[in-house]
């Protein structure tokens, strides 16, 4: 098969594997299309944490043994389009370009066996599964999926960056992420009698308000931090104040350390507000992922590639790093040397719909000059 042929086939594979999105650990007709092309392909893989799997090419070769992921799972997401390829999954859609990945990944294995004989080492694709929060590169690197490579490399379409602009950079690229709940625990009685109650409605917006202070006033204006309310329960009758309202959010900060620093000053805050407001406060702070950190060496090799595809003036200048989203990928880098980017989607339209929006599609003229560029990337000539 051409490259041509294989490009045309990726793109379809894209189309086909947005109708079928699984949630993460629910990857299941994914893993079998998936090693249906690869068994297709005479491509040799093993399953890797329950639904993830590791294929490999060109096991003899005595170079580095390289290694690219592409994530599997889809969102919790209804989605909005109407076109002839979307979700057939109620309630679940492809929102953040994994099957645009996937379809990469598949056409790179395809180019990959044709060209198996001039690879300089060894190359493994990791299909991994549960990246949106299930932690799914943790359990992949528990089972072995790291066993035997050297270098590991990962990308991500980004809408917010124009296409045929790249960031890739050393250092820390995404931030660290954690979330929080706060209950609020106050007593509750007749909406008409709110003085012999202990509102902790009141005292809930109190703190909502209050935690907007910290990056403000709190944190430097160099670091990079967020912190996002994103949820406050407090359900009840028109005419009953409640014993209890429960706030959920998300933390980003450029380190793990960051986190910590904000955890404390959320559990600090929540609680003097709500002694201010006679109720009570519990802070329960949990950290997710650490922050992804490209290694120089790693990050100028895939440079090279990169310019090669996309020119030398590829990198997109406007895009301040870290970006304050979150990716598992900083998992792997806590174990080998490698690079993660993120390649621009954005068109000005249709494209440039952002990820995780219920009218998200991936941009299928991305497919071609990523499969080119991490090809040179693994030592894979292009046609």
């Amino acid at each position: 098969m051409s490259w041509k042929q294989i490009i045309a086939e990726s793109k379809a594979s894209r189309r086909e594997l947005h109708v079928i999105p699984e949630t993460c650990w629910q990857e299941f007709k994914t893993f079998k299309y998936l090693t249906e092309r690869l068994n297709g392909l005479e491509i040799r893989w093993r399953r890797c944490a329950k639904t993830g799997i590791v294929a490999q090419l060109a096991q003899d070769a005595p170079g580095e043994h390289l290694a690219l992921r592409a994530d599997m799972d889809g969102l919790f997401l209804e989605e909005a389009n109407t076109f002839a390829h979307r979700s057939t999954e109620q309630g679940c859609m492809h929102g953040c370009g994994h099957d645009g990945h996937m379809a990469v990944a598949l056409a790179i294995a395809h180019w990959l066996k044709v060209n198996e004989k001039a690879l300089p080492g060894p190359v493994s694709l990791i299909f991994q599964p549960a990246e949106e929060g299930g932690f799914g590169a943790k359990a992949m690197i528990e089972d072995g999926a790291l066993e035997g490579i050297d270098k590991i490399f990962g990308w991500h379409n980004w809408p917010a960056i124009p296409y045929g602009k790249v960031v890739c950079k050393p250092g820390v690229v995404m931030a660290a992420n954690a979330s929080f709940t706060i209950v609020v625990k106050g007593s509750g009685g007749h909406a008409s009698q709110p003085e012999i109650c202990r509102d902790p409605v009141l005292a809930a917006a109190a703190i909502t308000l209050g935690l907007q202070q910290i990056v403000s006033r709190r944190t430097s204006p160099q670091q990079a931090v967020v912190v996002s309310v994103t949820s406050i329960d407090a359900r009840s009758g028109l005419t009953v104040i409640p014993d209890k309202a429960v706030l959920q959010g998300s933390v980003r900060a450029g380190s793990t350390e960051g986190l910590h620093k904000i955890g404390a000053l959320i559990e600090q805050a929540a609680c003097s507000i709500a002694k201010g407001y006679d109720v009570e406060a519990d802070v329960h702070f949990s950290l997710r992922y650490p922050s992804v950190i490209n290694t120089p060496d790693e990050t100028d090799h895939f440079d090279k590639a990169l310019a090669a595809v996309f020119g030398a003036d590829y990198q997109c200048l406007t895009t301040a790093v870290p970006l304050m989203a979150s990716e598992d990928f900083s998992y792997y880098l806590e174990k080998i040397p490698g690079a993660f980017v993120l390649v621009g989607a954005g068109d000005g339209g249709r494209y440039s719909i952002p990820c995780h929006n219920s009218t998200y599609d991936f941009n299928d003229q991305l497919i071609e000059p990523v499969v080119s560029a991490l090809s040179l990337l693994v030592g894979a000539p292009l046609p």
